[in-house]
């Protein structure tokens, strides 16, 4: 087992021991090319390989402890799945000869994993192990990513068995592009408004400047998917204009006067909550390019849909669209014309909105951005101040942008940590809503215990507010009031929650100190935790635009 993790180029371990690992923990003790990245509960854990594998771009490797220690982890290994992060996850099942009797901790692990993961699989024999694994990494990678589970029996890692040398590490080739890209070509050429939406694929395959070229060459319109989970399009490019909104309603009126929208390694179009009708306008065509043969044409129309390697196609693309569509300058001219103006009335409208805490959310964020550094990469779970984050947030380089567009929350404070280990060189500051830091908060634990420099930014405003945001835009439910969604009284204070686990922090008294905090913690090092208070709702001065 360990020579097949060495040679699949593991270095470290993520992890949360129990009885049933015992065998393999003890391994590790003794191999010391190997490091056990512990966590103090398992959707921290998860959390932490999930961010390290999208900073490393290969497969991480996760053990977690029997049916409670796998159900724990549960919500990070959805979240890996609907993000395709490819991890490979082992979760020790009790020994056979007593799972008759039914022990504690025992249960079908493969069958509670089997939603969260793309295969699940329980090892019945040592001499099976070394090709399961290998299998395992092979299989989290081949599009779509994803994490693969393998349970394996504590009394089969004690087995002493001839099982012969590991079989070797088998080599793939790379995607080639994608079969009708020609047609592709010219249906887009042809557009008279185009509009491209890059999702989540375009950068998990590093075609950020392929995807440029394509929507240069056309003079394209381009919008991140909606909840896009990193930069798949440069957000200071003259032809970007947001990301979409997640219902259909708004991202039909985003497309709406596209011709034809070009529909790039996006997993369909992530809707939050039902609304009737597609998101696509009526009359618009729609060429969708992924890696995933299920994906296009999947719930929307198109009238051509491209299976290959996204950056392989997207550089095909770019050659033959070169110099073809001769009002691609100006239509760029024009929308950053646009697109200019509406960022520096929402830079204009957040410095309007300085003062003290409890902060305006927009001017907390924009506080918070002027003190992030260029060349950081930010994690964000943060739901209401993460939207305007999107807004503000200048991103211009790949793999600067960690979000999680599966939803279980507590993602944040354990991706960062485990961006972090995987990437030392970039630093990393993770944007977090109170209440996803309160599902998360064991992570600080192991930021602690590793002195993992990531900064904590907690925006505090004490209250579910996503869902007060729903339930005004759904109408009045019965008297318009709903259960649960206050976190105040007590209120919170983050600060004392870092200390405890070992994090220096601080509570900010303005948006001036939330720069000047978030600058100095960067500066510092160390993990660092800042507490941002914030109103629930976004307040304007008297005379200033609306949204």
């Amino acid at each position: 087992m360990l020579a097949v993790l060495r040679d699949e180029g593991v270095s470290k371990v993520f992890g949360n021991p129990g009885t049933t690992e015992l065998p393999f923990v003890e391994a590790l003790a003794r191999s010391p090319e190997f490091g056990y990245v512990l966590g103090v509960q398992e959707a921290s854990v998860v959390a932490m390989a999930d961010g390290y594998a999208r900073a490393t771009r290969r497969p991480a490797f996760v053990s977690l402890h029997a049916a409670a220690g796998l159900a724990n982890g549960l919500a990070g290994l959805l979240n890996a799945n609907r993000s395709r992060t490819p991890l490979v996850v082992t979760a020790g099942q009790q020994d056979r000869r007593h799972l008759l009797h039914d022990p504690m901790l025992s249960g079908d692990l493969p069958g509670l994993a089997r939603a969260a993961v793309k295969q699940a699989v329980e090892v019945q024999h040592a001499r099976d192990l070394p090709v399961l694994l290998r299998r395992a990494f092979a299989l989290a990678v081949r599009p779509p990513a994803g994490p693969v589970l393998l349970s394996i029996p504590m009394d089969l890692l004690e087995e002493e068995t001839h099982v012969g040398p590991p079989p070797p590490r088998s080599r793939r080739g790379g995607t080639a592009p994608a079969a009708g890209w020609r047609e592709a070509a010219a249906l887009l050429a042809g557009a008279a408004a185009p509009a491209v939406v890059a999702g989540d694929g375009v950068g998990r395959d590093d075609a950020l400047a392929e995807m440029v070229a394509v929507a240069e060459a056309l003079g394209a319109t381009v919008f991140h998917q909606p909840m896009n989970d990193g930069v798949d399009f440069p957000t200071t490019h003259p032809l970007y204009a947001k990301t979409l909104e997640p219902r259909n309603s708004a991202i039909r009126s985003a497309l709406d006067g596209h011709d034809v929208v070009f529909v790039v390694g996006t997993r369909a179009f992530t809707a939050h909550h039902y609304e009737p009708g597609s998101p696509i306008p009526e009359g618009t065509s729609v060429v969708q390019l992924d890696d995933d043969p299920d994906e296009p044409g999947r719930v929307f129309p198109v009238a051509l849909g491209l299976v290959g390697g996204i950056r392989a196609t997207l550089a095909e693309l770019a050659g033959a669209l070169a110099g073809r569509v001769r009002d691609a300058p100006a239509r760029t001219e024009a929308a950053g014309r646009k697109h200019a103006a509406g960022r520096a009335a929402l830079r204009d409208r957040a410095l309007a909105a300085y003062g003290d805490a409890p902060m305006d959310p927009l001017a907390a964020v924009h506080a918070v951005v002027a003190g992030i550094p260029d060349d950081a990469v930010v994690v964000e779970e943060a739901i209401t101040s993460g939207v305007l984050l999107r807004r503000l947030l200048p991103l211009r380089r790949p793999r600067s942008y960690v979000h999680t567009v599966g939803g279980g929350l507590g993602h944040g404070i354990g991706a960062a940590v485990g961006a972090r280990l995987g990437d030392p060189s970039r630093p990393v500051v993770a944007v977090l809503g109170d209440g996803c830091t309160l599902f998360g908060l064991q992570g600080l634990w192991s930021a602690a215990r590793y002195d993992v420099p990531v900064v904590f930014v907690v925006m505090n405003n004490g209250e579910y507010r996503t869902l007060k945001e729903t339930v005004g835009r759904r109408g009045r439910i019965g008297d318009g009031r709903c259960a649960g969604l206050d976190l105040n009284p007590p209120e919170l204070d983050f600060t004392e929650a870092a200390r405890f686990f070992g994090v220096e922090a601080v509570r900010a008294g303005s948006a001036r100190q939330v720069t000047e905090a978030v600058a100095k913690a960067v500066a510092g090092g160390r993990p660092f935790l800042v507490d941002v208070p914030v109103t629930g709702a976004e307040t304007r001065p008297a005379g200033a635009p609306s949204r």
